[in-house]
């Protein structure tokens, strides 16, 4: 044994940067060419450990933000975020899981914000000729873009998030979801998770807000996650805190997603098939009853997505070897979209502009992919999920308490419509917002 002992402060320094060199060296080759000269590689390491020479206080680095970045004393995930213009830390960077995990001398990747937005923003403006606008997002999974906490089952473990941003993220599927589809559509970034709101730099706050969390329903549900009407008033919260003022909600679009986990919660606590229509009833009554209480906030638009097919969800399908849809469950879904339709058209009745309120329908979409791949030519597998478990006890992301996995991943989650039992892979997603741009998306403006 040595005689000198290092404190474990020591030792943490040490290994840091140690794990930060190996790091930036891994970074820089993954960035390099495969032309790029053995000499032109190693000038291209001694330049940026110059530049980022952390040990000496007062060094300062010429550029603003390279690339290739290392965390400095007293720095955080928003002072970096806001500095570089890259809202986008936590996604580029496998090696960090959240704001805790940023400390002096740890390397990460910087991509500033307007390259993000290079190719959104060319992608949006042919075919949309409207101002940006703020899109505030309430309900479920299908646009939960980051809100439920980690340490549930689902959108925070693998192999959620491989194919963007290729690690876990707070999606539902494999990649996008609908929220950053409509974002697109809009020709905005994808509005920050509610969750997040206090750690990201203030501006970026002006796209909108997301206050989805997976789970959750119009009523309250198994999920811990706040009901719609709760995930509302922490926006009222916010305008009485001058987060938002009620001319940015003027300005603003809100959509409301219902994706059925009330209806599961009814099944799953004895709910009966006589009893279900009458609930249906009940459910898309205080659905009208919160976009009310939307509309009173100050929005002038306010757009509610139908239920999709949930006779068609793998869920559903899994007893017919994902062979054909449930016609039961898919009648109970046109029960509660004709309700729905009946609802908002009332609404609308009692506005000057009869345009206040939209129904985005996700049903038709869905079924339109499903019946018509040939259009899609990538969606190979209609209703068979690309993630699930090895057996019915476990399900996409599962493992044992060996931390052995309980599932498989099918090996190219574009050609699979669904990710998991309940939710559509990007490409899905994709697919669905192809639909929905010929079916009327045009309407969630005013």
């Amino acid at each position: 044994m040595a005689s000198c002992v290092c404190s474990s402060t020591a030792m943490a320094e040490k290994i840091s940067w140690n794990c930060a060199l190996f790091v930036a060296l891994m970074l820089v080759l993954s960035i390099c060419e495969s032309s790029t000269s053995d000499d032109e590689f190693n000038l291209q390491i001694q330049n940026m450990l110059q530049e980022n020479d952390f040990s000496n206080n007062n060094n300062v680095i010429n550029k603003v933000c390279d690339e290739i970045y290392v965390v400095r004393e007293g720095e955080t995930l928003q002072t970096i975020s806001e500095k570089c213009g890259d809202p986008y830390i936590v996604e580029e960077n496998p090696h960090i899981h959240d704001p805790d995990d940023v400390f002096p001398g740890l390397v990460i990747k910087i991509n500033p914000f307007m390259l993000h937005h290079i190719g959104l923003e060319a992608e949006a403006s042919r075919h949309v000729k409207y101002d940006s606008k703020e899109l505030f997002v309430f309900g479920d999974s299908y646009v939960d873009t980051g809100n439920t906490n980690k340490n549930k089952p689902g959108s925070w473990k693998d192999p959620y998030g491989i194919t963007f941003p290729q690690k876990p993220a707070g999606r539902f599927s494999d990649g996008r979801v609908l929220t950053d589809f409509i974002a697109k559509y809009l020709g905005i970034r994808s509005p920050i998770p509610y969750k997040f709101r206090k750690i990201v730099p203030k501006h970026y706050l002006k796209y909108g807000m997301n206050f989805a969390y997976g789970g959750t329903g119009v009523f309250d549900t198994l999920s811990s996650g706040p009901n719609v009407t709760a995930q509302i008033d922490s926006l009222k919260q916010l305008i009485q805190d001058n987060v938002y003022t009620v001319q940015d909600l003027t300005n603003s679009i809100a959509y409301v997603s219902v994706a059925g986990n009330d209806y599961n919660f009814y099944l799953a606590t004895n709910g009966s098939l006589p009893g279900f229509p009458s609930f249906i009833a009940s459910l898309v009554k205080q659905i009208t009853t919160d976009l009310i209480n939307l509309q009173t906030l100050g929005f002038k638009k306010i757009v509610v997505g139908g239920l999709q097919p949930l006779g068609c969800l793998p869920q559903t399908t899994a007893p017919t070897s994902f062979q054909r849809c449930n016609s039961t469950f898919n009648n109970l879904v046109a029960l509660h979209n004709n309700l729905l339709n009946q609802s908002v058209t009332k609404l609308n009745q009692q506005f000057k502009d009869h345009t206040t309120f939209a129904i985005l329908d996700i049903f038709d979409s869905f079924v339109s992919v499903l019946n018509h791949t040939s259009n899609h030519k990538n969606i190979k597998e209609r209703l068979k999920p690309c993630c699930f478990g090895v057996s019915s006890k476990y399900n996409c992301g599962s493992v044992d308490e060996n931390n052995v996995k309980k599932y498989l991943v099918c090996e190219n989650p574009e050609s699979n419509f669904f990710w998991d039992l309940l939710h559509p892979t990007q490409a899905g997603w994709n697919a669905v917002y192809d639909e929905l741009k010929m079916k009327g998306l045009h309407q969630i403006f005013y």
